[in-house]
């Protein structure tokens, strides 16, 4: 997984409201898709 500073922080921030973790997290989890689509995209056999 990618780490993007700010997202990072703001998921896994002990401070920050749950609502804000849980949408932070989501980012982070959609942008390693992406990322991984795009590989794969330009991979043979997907990136294996």
């Amino acid at each position: 997984m990618d780490h993007v500073p700010a997202l990072w922080t703001a998921a896994y921030a002990p401070r920050r409201p749950a609502a804000v973790r849980a949408l932070a997290r989501q980012l982070v989890r959609l942008r390693c898709f992406v990322r991984a689509l795009a590989v794969a995209d330009h991979l043979p056999f997907g990136g294996l």
